[in-house]
């Protein structure tokens, strides 16, 4: 799975590091930083709607260091979980 998070202006006023910074933690404690490639990404086109992070070819907009863990679970390790 290749995971983006943009960093653009908009995003990063968002607080684009904090969520890559808990992605990378969830990663690593559900053993998944093998499977997933983490990326920072300059405008994903949502700059409305950020933090804009885009899962293969799924967009997920609105993301903060709130609600990271529950967008993370439901997400991406499901979707990681159900694809093997």
């Amino acid at each position: 799975m290749k995971i983006n998070v943009c960093v653009g202006s908009s995003c990063h006023l968002k607080g684009s590091y904090d969520v890559i910074k808990k992605i990378q933690e969830l990663l690593e404690k559900h053993c998944l930083t093998k499977e997933v490639d983490l990326q920072a990404g300059f405008c994903l086109g949502h700059c409305s709607e950020g933090v804009t992070v885009k899962m293969d070819d799924e967009y997920l907009l609105n993301v903060n260091k709130e609600n990271v863990e529950e967008i993370f679970m439901e997400k991406i390790y499901t979707a990681l979980k159900v694809g093997k």
